[in-house]
C-alpha cells in the first residue's frame, strides 16, 4: 500500500489535478471517481497508466478485468490528491485524449470565453444528452480537464468530440454553415430558427459577453424571451435551452 505523499505516483496524481499546465506538460489527466474512470475506459476507449484507490472505501473489482495498474492507497494519501472535500477514494491517470473531430458535423457548439469551470461542465453534459456533434472551446475558455469540470461533466468528455481551437481554425471548421450568436436581445427568437440543417451555436461569457471575435463570426443573434423582470439566464441554463430545442426540431425528444 502507498502511504507516502512523496511517492512519485502520488505526486503526479496531485500535479494533474491541480495545474493545467501540469497536464498540458505531461500529456495526461487525472480523473476522479469509480464511474469517471470507468467511462474513460469502457466508452472512451483509453487505458490508464496507473490508478490509486482507497481499499476500504473502493471496491475495484469491477475494474480489473479492464486494468492490471491499480495501487492500493492509504486514505490520506486519496485526501492528499484529491480535488473534493469528499473524496470518492479513487483516482486514475490517463493520456490526454487526442480530439477526433467529425468530418461533416451538423450540429457545433462553440464557447466563447467561458470561464466558469461548474458553467462548462454542465454544458458539456448538456451538450452530450442533447446530441451536438463537436464542442470548440475557444482561447480564454476554463481547461476542459479541470477537476471542477470533469465532475460536473458526467463523462461527457467521452461521448463527445471537444477541442480547443483558435478563432481561425473555428472559422475554417464551420465554413458557410449558418453561425447563430446566443444574445439577451437578438435578431430572431430560439424557436423560430430551424435548428435542422446544419449550424454552429456559440454562447458567450454571462460575465463578459461576446468577444469581438464571436461578434464577427455571428451570421444572426438568438434569444429566448423572457418575462421583463428578467435581466438574463446562466450561460449554462441558456445553452441547454437552445440545444434541445435544436433536439425537439429534429426529433430527438
Amino acid at each position: 500500500m502507498i502511504t507516502s505523499v512523496q511517492n512519485e505516483r502520488v505526486k503526479l496524481a496531485n500535479a494533474l489535478i491541480t495545474g493545467a499546465k501540469n497536464r498540458r506538460k505531461e500529456g495526461k489527466i487525472a480523473l476522479e471517481g469509480v464511474r469517471l474512470i470507468h467511462d474513460a475506459i469502457e466508452r472512451g476507449g483509453y487505458t490508464p497508466d496507473y490508478i490509486l484507490y482507497d481499499p476500504q472505501q473502493v471496491n475495484v473489482q469491477a475494474l480489473q478485468p479492464l486494468t492490471n495498474q491499480l495501487f492500493e492507497a492509504s486514505a490520506e494519501v486519496i485526501k492528499h490528491v484529491s480535488a473534493t472535500e469528499q473524496p470518492q477514494g479513487i483516482i486514475g491517470i490517463f493520456p490526454m485524449p487526442t480530439a477526433k473531430l467529425p468530418a461533416k458535423p451538423q450540429h457545433i457548439l462553440i464557447l466563447d470565453h467561458l470561464r466558469d469551470p461548474g458553467n462548462l461542465g454542465t454544458i458539456l453534459r448538456t451538450a452530450a444528452a442533447a446530441g451536438v456533434d463537436v464542442v470548440l472551446l475557444s482561447p480564454g475558455c476554463v481547461d476542459q480537464y479541470n477537476d471542477k469540470v470533469l465532475r460536473g461533466g458526467m463523462g461527457a468528455h467521452f461521448r463527445l468530440s471537444i477541442a480547443e481551437r483558435s478563432w481561425q481554425d473555428i472559422r475554417d471548421y464551420v465554413g458557410d454553415a449558418p453561425v447563430y450568436l446566443a444574445e439577451m436581445v437578438g435578431d430572431v427568437a430560439y424557436d423560430v430558427v430551424d435548428w435542422t440543417v446544419q449550424h454552429a451555436l456559440i454562447i458567450g461569457s454571462e460575465a463578459d459577453g461576446a468577444s469581438a471575435e464571436a461578434e464577427a463570426m455571428a451570421t444572426e443573434r438568438v434569444y429566448i424571451p423572457m418575462a421583463s423582470e428578467t435581466e438574463s439566464l446562466n450561460a449554462a441554463v441558456a445553452a441547454g435551452v437552445l440545444m434541445f430545442e435544436a433536439a425537439r426540431q429534429r426529433g430527438r425528444l
